[in-house]
């Protein structure tokens, strides 16, 4: 096994770690949070108040 298959290998490892961390996050967020909080506009209201100056 040569240099180049070893790290094709350490490739596929790290792209398969990344897609189950991926899809952990997901179902931890989906199982966490509600879906009206997360489509929620509330950080958009928070942005237009600030550029307004209004405390």
């Amino acid at each position: 096994m040569d240099f180049w298959n070893v790290l094709e290998y350490l490739a596929w490892a790290l792209s398969i770690i990344l897609a189950a961390r991926l899809i952990y996050d997901v179902v931890r967020i989906d199982t966490t949070y509600d879906n009206t909080l997360l489509t929620s506009s509330r950080e958009g209201e928070l942005e237009l108040t600030q550029e307004r100056h209004e405390i």
